[in-house]
């Protein structure tokens, strides 16, 4: 099985070690992992801005990079997001009929990490060590878009020497929402405040997720109270053996 490897414009420039990690992960179970070099954004920032033919060399160029894979995974729901539900908009805009299909090849087979773990490789047990309290903030993306449900909470849970604690406020958003924390800063910062609150009453060591930009936005409040709470995308959790 060929997998291609879409590590996001965010990850790449601010959180590596997460696309890192899904590789080691893949490997361990005996994967090959295929990293397409010309890569570039999938257009989520542009979409979501209102430019949406701006968006459609990017999209263009996805499904280019990642054509004849049987499988794209990336550590970020909101990108799959973008390319699964919204990468056929950008094409029907652009007017382009052979675009349009080469989306409808492309699209359905990019998924989130945890999606191809559990649903194309059949794996919750995937060989991590963990021994930290951990609780789990369900992104939007994730929760709204893809339904990704338990699939992250049933790989943390066969984690060696993991708690997993419930979130209260699980499903509320934390604030983050792309270009909204920049326009809406306030809201922005009120909604994190109160994620980072809940974070702190579970009593965990770390925060994880499916969205490094989630992580970002949240942490930095941890951070800033001293909460002595870390963040970590899941796929890094996932890819600890332990001593």
């Amino acid at each position: 099985m060929r997998i291609g490897l879409f590590v996001t414009c965010f990850n790449d420039t601010v959180f590596p070690e997460s696309a890192r990690a899904v590789v080691r992960v893949l490997e361990r179970l005996g994967h090959q992992v295929v990293f397409p070099p010309a890569q570039t954004c999938c257009g989520q920032l542009h979409f979501n801005t209102g430019y949406q033919r701006e968006c459609v060399p990017l999209v263009r160029k996805f499904v280019t990079d990642f054509a004849g894979l049987d499988h794209v995974v990336s550590p970020s729901a909101s990108c799959v997001a973008m390319v699964r539900e919204y990468h056929a908009r950008v094409a029907e805009v652009s007017g382009d009929a052979g675009l349009a299909r080469a989306v409808a090849e492309t699209a359905p087979r990019v998924l989130e990490f945890t999606e191809l773990l559990v649903d194309v490789l059949g794996m919750t047990d995937v060989g991590a060590a963990f021994p930290h309290r951990v609780t789990y903030h369900p992104t939007c993306h994730g929760l709204r878009v893809l339904d990704l449900g338990d699939r992250p909470t049933l790989l943390l849970r066969a984690v060696r020497g993991l708690r997993l604690l419930d979130l209260p406020g699980a499903r509320e958003c934390c604030g983050f929402g792309g270009t909204f924390a920049l326009k809406n800063a306030d809201t922005s910062v009120a909604m994190g405040a109160d994620k980072a609150r809940h974070v702190v009453e579970t009593g965990a060591e770390v925060l994880a997720a499916v969205d490094n930009s989630c992580l970002m936005h949240v942490g930095g409040l941890l951070s800033r109270q001293r909460a002595g709470v870390r963040v970590m995308h899941v796929a890094e959790i996932l890819a600890e053996e332990g001593a």
